[in-house]
């Protein structure tokens, strides 16, 4: 087979123990996410001769390779925050398709929760005051106030509310309710999230995503390696990833996230049009996140994604365009490095395995395209994947 004509498709995820896992190391949830993944695909681990990771240990890739007792021919390493899931799958998914790795395991677990309440560490306000951020972080420029004044911005120049940013935790909550591993099922309305404590403003709590324990895992190999799956593929059909910015001055528009790029890039490369789009996993550390990638991913025009997100539009029971179906990180999880999640949930969806929170189409059958789009940093990178039965 010529090198790049190599279709590629996921053909195992799993997740870790999520939510409040008290009695686990970060290495414990990588290998406890890539057994359940391996166990998914039915492959097995001698055929893995790739991983990615990051986010754990000095030498990521190396450390965890170690822990797993892999001894991989192909690593990654690539670190762009909550991007760096979506990234890595288009880097795996180019190095199969070139006949570089045959089977490349993606893993993460993170104890950011359990660590902040053991005292092992603190919440995470700065990324450093190293660098360019030496310019910001003097002035109490936090991550999440690189979030909110984006927001803000928005607001200002499209007329964006308030309350249709609290749409979208209420919406998230309801898709969270229908799942079981999800760490907040309860409901909330639009007035509890405009009532909860201001955290940065605009964003009071429940603008915010929560913090958990985790991990999870995405298997994707060569398409000759499909037939011995125990689970149907899903097909790689597109990526694209870009990066915009670290500063806050060199960011051109707030109101433009890097989505904008990849997102085009990956549905040019897929060959597909964002309205062949069944169902959407956005990263959501912050509500403002999901209503810009919506923008920017052509689901809408810029500027209408406060009323295209209104009247239950990504709800995963009857939503136009049901959006991060497990509750996101805004409810479901969110350990850390949220990108991963997202390709397992999209896949779940496209094999009809979501449960009580299964996107259907007209005929009853699952959704056949999706796409996974990851953030990181305070938008200064983005990576997404277009994917397909």
């Amino acid at each position: 087979m010529p090198p790049g004509s190599r279709k590629v498709a996921i053909t195992g995820v799993a997740l870790a123990d999520c939510g409040r896992v008290d009695d686990a190391t970060p290495y414990a949830l990588h290998a406890q996410a890539a057994r359940r993944a391996l166990a998914d695909a039915g492959l097995d681990r001698s055929l893995v001769d790739g991983l990615a990771s990051a986010g754990t240990g000095t030498l990521a890739p190396v450390e965890i390779a170690e822990y797993l007792g892999l001894r991989p021919t192909w690593v990654d390493s690539t670190s762009v925050g909550g991007a760096t899931w979506e990234v890595m799958a288009a880097h795996a998914a180019d190095a199969i398709a070139a006949g570089h790795a045959n089977a490349v395991l993606l893993v993460y677990g993170s104890t950011a929760r359990a660590d902040i309440r053991a005292g092992r560490r603190t919440g995470t306000l700065s990324f450093g005051a190293r660098g360019p951020l030496q310019f910001e972080v003097p002035y109490g420029h936090t991550l999440i106030a690189k979030y909110a004044m984006a927001a803000r911005r928005h607001m200002i120049e499209h007329g964006t509310t308030i309350e249709q940013l609290a749409q979208i935790a209420v919406q998230a909550r309801a898709n969270a309710a229908l799942n079981p591993e999800a760490m907040f099922r309860d409901p909330i309305t639009v007035d509890d999230v405009l009532s909860g404590p201001m955290i940065a403003d605009p964003f009071t709590k429940l603008h915010c995503c929560i913090r958990s324990d985790g991990g999870a895992a995405v298997l994707l190999a060569a398409e000759e390696y499909v037939r011995d799956c125990r689970t149907a593929p899903v097909w790689v059909l597109g990526t694209g990833e870009y990066v915009s910015h670290v500063s806050m001055s060199e960011w051109p528009d707030f109101t433009v996230s890097p989505a904008a790029v990849s997102g085009r890039l990956a549905f040019e490369r897929a060959g597909v049009r964002p309205e062949e789009i069944e169902l959407a996993q956005i990263y959501d550390a912050f509500t403002y996140m999901t209503l810009v990638t919506l923008e920017d991913l052509g689901f809408c025009a810029k500027g209408e994604g406060g009323a295209f997100v209104e009247k239950g539009r990504l709800k995963a029971e009857g939503g136009d365009l049901p959006v991060n179906t497990d509750g996101g990180g805004l409810s479901a999880q969110h350990p850390g490095m949220r990108g991963l999640f997202l390709l397992v949930e999209a896949v779940r969806q496209l094999r009809g395995e979501a449960g009580a929170r299964q996107v259907r189409r007209p005929d009853g059958s699952a959704p056949r395209l999706a796409v996974a789009s990851g953030t990181g940093g305070w938008f200064c990178s983005s990576g997404t994947v277009v994917l397909g039965r």
